[in-house]
């Protein structure tokens, strides 16, 4: 089921592929499929926007470097060491880091997991699990009709959005690609008239639309 959910979101918001990263005359790069974030931790969001993480070479670990579950393996417990600039340790709880990079590749930590982010743009979109508890005064136990508990986790696939700008989270539905999209006078205006229903139907084509008109530069 999620592989031909990618499959869809592949069709709806992939650009042309490029076989070369673009760069701009300052030298800033312009993000195309092409491009490759720098493998490493980030431990907050402006890392992200500047393409910087924290390396490797940086982390203090037991764990083989060339293991191709390093990362999991990492953020398996509760707290990672690494060695700043200055050269000093420092201790970081794992449940702070915003995310990593592995082979070029971005995930973000939400709801105690770490999400691959595969459309990425001013509006990113990707999937996470979101468990929560369920209140059900009416549930029982069926092998016990006299003991129940009205408590149940629940674990259900939600959908979100990435604001490259803000670093913001929305869940992703209509409303919050309307207020993404409404620095762009045309695309906002446009997209409003839309009947709700139809708002829903074409919410993917409006990212898409959005993310190309505004691509995302990063510093040399």
């Amino acid at each position: 089921m999620i592989k031909n959910l990618y499959i869809v979101l592949f069709i709806l918001l992939s650009v042309n592929i490029s076989a070369q990263v673009n760069k701009t005359p300052d030298g800033s790069v312009k993000y195309s499929p092409a491009f490759k974030f720098k493998d490493g931790i980030y431990t907050n969001f402006l890392q992200v926007k500047q393409n910087q993480p924290i390396p490797k070479s940086q982390i203090v670990t037991d764990i083989d470097y060339a293991a191709f579950d390093f990362y999991d393996r990492l953020l398996e417990g509760k707290t990672i060491t690494i060695y700043d600039n200055l050269g000093v340790n420092q201790e970081i709880e794992t449940k702070l880091i915003w995310g990593f990079s592995n082979k070029g590749v971005l995930y973000i930590n939400l709801n105690d997991e770490y999400n691959r982010i595969p459309v990425f743009g001013s509006i990113s979109h990707f999937i996470a699990n979101k468990t929560y508890i369920d209140y059900d005064p009416h549930s029982y136990n069926s092998y016990n009709r006299y003991s129940y508990d009205p408590y149940t986790t629940k674990t259900v696939m939600m959908q979100y959005l990435l604001d490259f700008g803000s670093g913001k989270l929305y869940d992703f539905n209509y409303k919050s690609v309307e207020l993404l999209i409404a620095s762009d006078i045309d695309l906002y205006e446009e997209f409003s008239k839309l009947s709700n229903r139809k708002k829903k139907k074409l919410q993917f084509l409006y990212v898409r639309k959005y993310n190309q008109k505004h691509p995302v530069y990063f510093p040399k």
